[in-house]
């Protein structure tokens, strides 16, 4: 018999949106899922036709669920349980934050990558570097 209503946490998990299912627990309990408009906590139970959106900075996604299942499913199987209708500003957003190449990094968030480093070196090199004119010939050192 096919269940009517299912955890929103096992859901969310099964349906492959988040890799385990202490990841969706922790997303529902930061306010990051949810439903109509309002945050959800993991036990809240979801049924066919429920709308979700799910903030995975920098976009927030939204799904409908067509179909319940409390065990994790292969990626192939996904499409019969979920439709996505993340509106298509938030790609944008999404494309708009890879073009730009900017890697935002909160203070003690770890060292530079050696690329960074090497990044950052070029630009403090190019920025700063000027040609000391030579003030005396080599021939008036004694």
């Amino acid at each position: 018999m096919a269940k009517e209503e299912v955890r929103i946490d096992k859901w969310l998990w099964a349906v492959r949106i988040f890799k385990t299912r202490t990841q969706a627990v922790e997303a529902c309990k930061k306010g990051r899922v949810e439903m109509k408009g309002v945050a959800v906590k993991p036990s809240r139970t979801v049924k066919v036709g429920d709308e979700i959106s799910v903030r995975k900075p920098p976009i927030t996604y939204t799904f409908r669920v067509l179909a319940l299942s409390e065990n994790r499913m292969g990626a192939k199987l996904v499409p019969e349980f979920l439709e996505n209708i993340t509106p298509q500003e938030q790609y944008d957003i999404l494309e708009m934050s890879r073009i730009s190449g900017f890697v935002a990094r909160n203070k003690g968030m770890g060292r530079p990558t050696k690329r960074e480093g090497r990044e950052l070196k070029a630009f403090i090199e190019s920025e700063y570097s000027f040609d000391i004119p030579e003030l005396w010939d080599e021939e008036d050192d004694i």
